[in-house]
């Protein structure tokens, strides 16, 4: 499996994620008990299923391997295996400068 993936935050989540130094969730993540990432092949088709037509979006990419166990790579969309996180996402494990759409 890779070791990285692609985390998806909305302007206010990016925001408060840069305050907090933690981020636990999404709306989506929350109610789903862990949080969604997409390996770099899945991207764009979550972009294009969850978050299209929405601007301002930050594209964060995640170090899994500080993780650990954290991480698990479970069965969605297609029957691709997408990583999974259970627990809250450190600022620590983002590496790189993130990506801003417009």
């Amino acid at each position: 499996m890779p070791e990285t993936a692609f985390k998806i935050f909305t302007a206010d989540q990016w925001a408060q994620f840069q305050a907090d130094g933690v981020f636990h969730g999404a709306p989506v993540d929350l109610a789903d008990g862990y949080i969604h990432l997409s390996a770099a092949d899945q991207l764009q088709g979550t972009l294009d299923k969850h978050f299209a037509g929405q601007t301002g979006l930050v594209i964060a990419e995640v170090d899994l391997s500080v993780l650990g166990d954290l991480v698990k790579w479970e069965e969605s969309r297609g029957g691709a295996l997408f990583p999974h996180i259970y627990g809250a996402l450190p600022a620590s494990a983002i590496i790189g400068a993130p990506a801003f759409t417009s």
